[in-house]
């Protein structure tokens, strides 16, 4: 591994490398600025720097170029490429993978901390998020990529000539969400002892009106009597 992969010291490609991390930037800003009021706990933290790390091996080499097969014969003698029957760079597959299987739990820490999501929706609403926020990412990939054009715009989308890159990149990620919290169901119900009441009650109906133009009228009535 090349002295010059550590931090943003000589990367593949600056302007690839600046795109890549604009997210990243605000996201570390993000948590920066919420650590004292908002602190994560130390497993959030770390799965966050796990996939954060893996994301700037990408972002240094370009996604397409990272030379992981290359490390890994050198330290084993094998190509992961030739064992699995890889027939192009997955580094980026692995990274959507992880971002789902890493992220999952900070999610849903987020979401049970802040919005008392427990029981099932504690388990769904980091699917749906990741799910949709691999979606997001990537129509912003497409985005980017035609705004910049050319070879940069190439190097940030990392296709490879795959028409199906996308579709595959968000399965990935919500395959690793799913998993992650496959994980954190079996540890629940091995740890939790009122698990299965925390369930039911996050299934129970808390508001049995209608909503929708019954609530509408129900406001303007409301208002109309204040």
């Amino acid at each position: 591994m090349p002295r010059n992969f550590f931090l943003a010291v000589d990367p593949h490609d600056r302007r690839d490398w600046a795109l890549e991390n604009v997210l990243v930037l605000a996201f570390a800003l993000f948590l920066v600025l919420t650590c004292r009021r908002f602190p994560l706990s130390r497993i959030s933290y770390t799965l966050v720097f796990l996939f954060l790390f893996l994301h700037e091996i990408g972002a240094h080499y370009t996604y397409a170029e990272v030379p992981y097969d290359a490390w890994l014969q050198s330290l084993s003698g094998h190509s992961l490429n030739q064992a699995l029957g890889w027939e192009r760079n997955n580094f980026d597959r692995i990274v959507h993978f992880s971002y789902g299987l890493l992220l999952a739990y900070p999610i849903r820490e987020l979401y049970f901390r802040v919005a008392d999501a427990s029981g099932v929706w504690g388990y769904f609403l980091p699917l749906d998020f990741t799910m949709s926020t691999s979606m997001l990412f990537e129509l912003f990939e497409w985005a980017a990529a035609e705004f910049f054009g050319g070879d940069r715009g190439v190097a940030y989308l990392g296709t490879q000539g795959d028409v199906w890159d996308a579709h595959k990149d968000m399965a990935l990620a919500s395959l690793g969400t799913l998993l992650a919290m496959l994980i954190t169901l079996g540890l629940n119900l091995w740890l939790q002892k009122d698990f299965a009441r925390e369930w039911s009650e996050s299934l129970r109906v808390k508001h049995p009106r209608p909503m929708g133009e019954d609530e509408i009228m129900r406001l303007l009535k409301e208002r109309e009597d204040h």
